[in-house]
């Protein structure tokens, strides 16, 4: 853990460790609310968690002042930190200061000497401090939120919720959306084992001959806070048949039957195809966002 002290008081950046977790967690709920920019989401860590709980707990970075945390990031491999700040912390000169310090000094142990991306809100102080520091903006990306207020269409496919006995019908498909998926059937036990997935679903689409051929998974962040879709994906050779809104229309409606206000997606802009299917969805797209870089 390193310290730095601020007004007699100091800022810690540390990791919560496997027992800490549940309380990190419990941060990151508080900090979502309709309205907040895109940020990291507790389905973030929840979908991380297929890693296992310590891969999960040694990714996750705290900066804490007077023992209340300010700030968590997540290290979603080695040269990408997903951070995001208490709602009442954006413009907090001092805390955006050490967060800066921290991810450009390698011995502070949040990046190593290579290429590294920041995602943070954008309106907080520390994307003009990363600027100042030589931290340019990369490529954007598309937000896009769906309200729930109102019932969900039916998708108009047979939809799956997946449970232990189909975990390999999950990652398959999973597998067959994404080239570089690692995704397994361990993992998916892995994942579902963690706290965070009480309060998550996976589903599937199926065509009309039964094959399965798309999946999403959505993560509640409790009642009245939004819910997230991480991941979701259709199988390459089932794409352009309307099976990309049929899942998540059916994720819109889980979330909503969990409690969710509203459900929230983010996407590469050049991910027209994607951008499309989840308008098409009743998803609104917002302003876009973009990471911060730092070159090798």
């Amino acid at each position: 853990m390193r310290w730095c002290v601020i007004d007699g008081m100091t800022i810690a950046l540390g990791k919560p460790g496997v027992d800490g977790l549940s309380g990190t967690v419990g941060v990151l709920r508080e900090w979502q609310y309709d309205g907040a920019p895109m940020q990291l989401h507790p389905g973030d860590l929840g979908w991380f968690w297929r890693f296992g709980p310590a891969a999960t707990a040694e990714a996750v970075r705290t900066w804490s002042r007077g023992g209340r945390v300010l700030a968590v990031g997540l290290l979603d491999g080695p040269d990408l930190l997903r951070l995001t700040i208490a709602p009442d912390a954006h413009r907090d000169e001092e805390l955006a200061r050490q967060l800066v310090k921290d991810v450009s000094r390698t011995e502070h142990g949040v990046f190593g000497e290579d290429k590294a991306y920041i995602e943070a809100p954008m309106a907080a102080l520390v994307q003009q401090l990363l600027a100042d520091d030589g931290w340019d903006v990369d490529e954007p990306w598309t937000p896009l939120r769906r309200d729930l207020a109102e019932p969900v269409e039916d998708p108009g496919v047979r939809i799956e919720v997946i449970g232990p006995e189909q975990a390999h019908v999950r990652a398959a498909v999973q597998r067959a959306s994404f080239n570089s998926s690692t995704f397994t059937d361990e993992r998916w036990h892995a994942m579902a084992s963690g706290a965070l997935y009480a309060d998550a679903r996976c589903l599937v689409a199926h065509d009309d001959r039964g094959g399965a051929v798309a999946a999403v998974t959505v993560w509640s962040a409790g009642r009245g806070k939004p819910g997230l879709l991480e991941p979701m994906g259709v199988a390459q050779d089932h794409r352009g048949r309307g099976y990309g809104r049929a899942i998540t229309v059916a994720a819109a409606a889980a979330l909503q039957e969990l409690g969710s206000s509203s459900a929230i997606v983010c996407t590469p802009s050049s991910n027209v195809g994607a951008v499309a299917t989840y308008r098409s969805a009743g998803f609104e797209p917002r302003p876009e966002v973009r990471d911060r870089r730092r070159d090798a």
